[in-house]
């Protein structure tokens, strides 16, 4: 994930990080971060809804404590799935700590960006692809549990569907 600094957009640096979110948005940065998404904070930005999306982070194995403070402290928590969400293992986390967070009765609505929330489910194609990677390249199978099972919940959840072209 990442802040997206575009053109006309104010951005929020991560030193700030006091204040509450409205939305906080979780994405694939490859993926979606100069289209969809970007537009999507755009659009929130412009009506005047406080929406974090970072881009200072500093990458590492395992996402920081102030990026999962930030998700407990935003209202509405948007899940923008798409082709190599599950690639990344900093996604993945964060999804787990979104639905933990849900179950605190915080709003989460998943967006599925060019992806049939049966393969999310069912753990097929790419997402299967990189969860198969994954496998390999970590021995903790609780971890990989956890994830799979986040992605089967969240796929269950009533959300947008958006196919890219369309």
């Amino acid at each position: 994930m990442a802040l997206v600094t575009i053109k006309g957009a104010s951005s929020f640096s991560f030193t700030h990080q006091s204040k509450n979110f409205d939305v906080f948005l979780s994405f694939r940065e490859e993926d979606t971060r100069y289209g969809f998404t970007g537009h999507l904070y755009n659009a929130l930005h412009q009506k005047g809804i406080n929406t974090f999306i970072d881009d200072d982070l500093q990458r590492g194995e395992e996402i920081s404590v102030k990026l999962l403070k930030t998700i407990e402290s935003s209202k509405i928590l948007i899940i923008v799935f798409s082709q190599n969400y599950a690639s990344s293992t900093w996604c993945l986390d964060e999804l787990i700590k979104i639905l933990e967070c849900k179950q605190n009765d915080q709003v989460v609505l998943p967006i599925f960006y060019d992806v049939v929330p049966s393969d999310i489910r069912n753990q097929k194609g790419k997402i299967g692809e990189a969860l198969a990677k994954h496998e390999e390249q970590f021995k903790d199978s609780q971890k990989l549990k956890r994830w799979r099972e986040a992605l089967n919940e969240a796929a269950n959840l009533s959300g947008w569907h958006y196919k890219h072209g369309a």
